[in-house]
């Protein structure tokens, strides 16, 4: 059964594949840093840490401390609740207007070449 959170995740992702970012949840248990957000992604050249909330629910200190380590260098940290999903799209059409990304290959390999 869907908890309420997981229902908020799965529509942010859902809006993250309707902008075209690459996205991920990451392992907090185990061999994880806890306090991490829930989803990372990347849209447009831009990192977005985004932690999901429901039904009133707030983040922990080390959650606060992770979203505020993440803005400081430069990301777009994310707290979204069932409330906030049409500004998290406002968020996401603004940044996928925002000029492109960047790839840098420092493998030594010829630009030209294929990765795969």
């Amino acid at each position: 059964m869907s908890t309420p959170e997981k229902k908020v995740k799965d529509k942010v992702k859902a809006l993250l594949v309707e902008h075209g970012a690459y996205h991920f949840m990451p392992a907090t248990h185990g061999y994880g840093s806890s306090g991490v957000p829930d989803i990372a992604a990347c849209l447009n050249g831009r990192f977005i840490g985004i932690e999901c909330k429901a039904n009133g629910g707030k983040p922990t200190a080390l959650q606060l401390k992770n979203l505020q380590l993440l803005s400081s260098a430069g990301g777009i940290a994310v707290l979204v609740d069932e409330n906030g999903l049409d500004d998290l799209n406002a968020l996401l059409t603004g940044v996928n207007k925002l000029n492109g990304g960047t790839f840098l290959d420092f493998l030594g390999r010829n630009t030209n070449e294929r990765l795969d």
